[in-house]
C-alpha cells in the first residue's frame, strides 16, 4: 500500500520561505511522477510542481522562479519530494498535497494521473 506523508507547512509573512517535504513508502515503480498540488479556501485544487524519475521538472506559471521541486531516496528506499518555496505571497496560502504515480515528463502536472495522495500540509502567508 502506498503511503504519503507531507510536512513543513506553517505560517509565514509575505516574502518568506518554507520547505515542504513528502515521504513516500510502498511505491515501487521505477518510472514515476511526483507532484505537488494546492487547494486554497473556496477554490479547486491546482497543480504547483512536478518531477519525474529522471528529475525532469515542471512548474505552474504562478510559482515558476519562486518554487523548486526536488527529490531524494532514503537509505531505506523511501522516496522524498521537497518543495522549496521562496518569495511567498498571500495568494500562495493553501493546503498543499503531494502525490505519486506511474508517469513521466509533462504528465507530472496532471491531477488525473495520480491515484496516490497525501493528507496535506497547510501553508498560510500573511501580508
Amino acid at each position: 500500500q502506498v503511503h504519503l506523508v507531507e510536512s513543513g507547512g506553517g505560517s509565514v509573512q509575505a516574502g518568506g520561505s518554507l520547505r515542504l517535504s513528502c515521504v513516500v513508502s510502498g511505491f515501487t515503480d521505477s518510472s514515476y511522477c511526483m507532484g505537488w498540488f494546492r487547494q486554497a479556501p473556496g477554490k479547486g485544487r491546482e497543480a504547483v510542481a512536478g518531477i519525474d524519475h529522471d528529475d525532469y521538472t515542471r512548474y505552474a506559471d504562478s510559482v515558476n522562479g519562486r518554487f523548486t521541486i526536488s527529490q531524494d531516496t532514503q537509505d531505506n528506499g523511501k522516496k522524498i519530494s521537497y518543495l522549496q518555496m521562496n518569495s511567498l505571497k498571500p495568494e500562495d496560502t493553501a493546503m498543499y498535497y503531494c502525490a505519486i504515480d506511474f508517469g513521466s515528463g509533462g504528465y507530472c502536472l496532471i491531477q488525473g494521473l495520480y491515484k496516490n495522495w497525501g493528507q496535506g500540509t497547510e501553508v498560510t502567508v500573511s501580508s
